[in-house]
């Protein structure tokens, strides 16, 4: 692209519902309806005849966890980047999951400690707290009401190709397998995504996959709660100067009056894997909070979840790909889940995909337009997570070129967010997938932030409460 990356960011982030969206298919197929996939759907309504939804687990208007969703019972974050796309593809979005039960989310309910020091907010974006298949609810509730848009449950076995493009999808349901016919086809399966081995087999290339171990071990149980704290979500990090086994821990205000807590820990260490455990850390561990949190009556038991590693498919880089096939969200980058960015990142995918169709491509050829605006957030994604996960002691790579000087400038900008407050916004806004990182490397902030920690006296370790 022409312009800058920060730039092609910021258009891809537009708020603004699309006005030119001039239909290209009769018939797009979406495999797996996971948040990317419904907000992929979402976005096909408005270029195809018909969108057909396949998904092996039939939710229906269930808030339950789905079973291909393993992580699904744990804490997610939807970042401000996430809401405000899903405002802009269903307008009242937010105010309609607060009236069935969400939790708005505004900068005063958010409290945030650093090695249990408190961290100080400039944050501004109202957020929505809930538990991760309620938000998914709500977004299969839009989308299925679309006229053109319908799901088929069952399991994607594989693509048809025709030529140097994708025609159709095979889909096994009750013990059959049909071929359903398509213009356009999007991979939404997820991390475990078979595509790569499709294509393969059809005599494509596999597109290359980095991982990067992180060994995470999530436990969640969620608690009634029957009061109105003045905080709607708690979120506690650890550096790894003070623990590096400590993943973090987070309780949430979730719809239908409850608390979701989570704690987390690297490599062996597996806190919370028993209720009684979870309690105990909760309450010898941790902020207050989590000590009034667990002191009401456990609704769900403990629920655990290991991620062993980030994984990336780079697109991009394929010389031979079919036309008229895409994929996106874990099916193409799947982060530590600790940074609360995989939600957001998948409904960002989809503002890559109306850009990209909005731009009227040329169908018969692959869709690397679509895949060079994806990269544009995989990158930024990718980039944070996995700055901060390389500073653990048990991630060994693999390091970017000039890692360590790359992470002292990071460090520098972090520790200065303690002392500015317009350092701390920006900071805030790139974490929050509103602004690219690139903001937080411009010379001008780099030095205002060695400076500013000169004068401080701060040191690495304990350093973001506000002084």
């Amino acid at each position: 692209m022409s312009t800058s990356t920060a730039a092609v960011f910021a258009r891809l982030s537009d708020p603004r519902p699309p006005t030119d969206t001039p239909v290209l298919f009769a018939r797009a197929v979406v495999l797996g309806g996971s948040v990317a996939g419904l907000t992929a759907a979402r976005v096909l309504a408005d270029h195809a005849d018909e969108v057909i939804i396949v998904e092996r687990d039939d939710p229906g208007t269930s808030t339950a966890p789905r079973p291909g969703v393993p992580q699904g019972s744990q804490v997610h974050a939807l970042l401000p980047s996430g809401l405000i796309q899903l405002e802009r593809w269903f307008p009242g979005f937010t105010d309609a999951a607060v009236a069935a039960g969400g939790r708005r989310l505004l900068p005063t309910g958010l409290r945030r400690y650093i090695d249990d020091f408190p961290r100080a907010s400039d944050a501004q974006e109202t957020m929505l707290s809930a538990s991760r298949p309620f938000i998914e609810a709500r977004i299969r509730h839009h989308v299925l009401a679309l006229p053109n848009v319908k799901a088929i449950v069952g399991r994607a076995t594989g693509v048809e190709f025709t030529g140097d493009a994708a025609t159709g999808v095979r889909v096994e349901a009750d013990g059959a397998e049909t071929v359903e016919r398509a213009d356009f086809v999007v991979d939404a399966m997820g991390r475990s995504s078979r595509l790569g081995d499709w294509l393969e087999k059809a005599g494509w290339q596999r597109p290359p996959m980095q991982r990067m171990t992180v060994d995470l071990n999530y436990a969640s149980a969620v608690f009634r709660r029957t009061d109105e704290p003045d905080y709607t979500f708690v979120l506690n990090g650890y550096t790894p100067q003070v623990s590096s086994t400590n993943a973090g821990a987070s309780v949430s205000q979730i719809e239908g009056d409850r608390w979701l807590v989570l704690v987390a820990g690297y490599a062996d260490h597996r806190p919370g894997q028993t209720i009684d455990d979870l309690i105990r850390v909760c309450r010898d561990d941790l902020t207050p909070e989590y000590t009034h949190a667990v002191s009401g009556d456990v609704v769900e038991d403990v629920r655990t979840y290991r991620h062993p590693d980030s994984r990336r498919r780079d697109y991009v880089r394929l010389k031979r790909l079919p036309a008229r096939l895409i994929a996106v969200g874990d099916a193409v980058a799947s982060f530590n889940p600790i940074y609360g960015q995989g939600m957001a990142a998948g409904i960002l995918h989809a503002s890559c995909l109306s850009d990209f169709l909005r731009s009227r491509p040329d169908l018969t050829r692959p869709a690397r337009g679509f895949f060079a605006r994806q990269k544009v957030f995989v990158d930024a994604a990718w980039s944070l997570s996995t700055a901060a996960d390389l500073q653990l002691p048990h991630v060994t790579g693999p390091y970017p070129r000039f890692y360590r000087i790359r992470q002292w400038l990071s460090n520098q900008v972090a520790m200065a967010t303690a002392h500015d407050h317009d350092l701390n916004r920006l900071f805030d806004e790139v974490t929050f997938l509103l602004r690219h990182p690139r903001a937080l490397t411009r010379p001008s902030v780099r030095i205002r932030a060695i400076l500013l920690n000169r004068r401080a006296g701060t040191r690495a370790g304990r350093w973001f409460g506000r002084s």
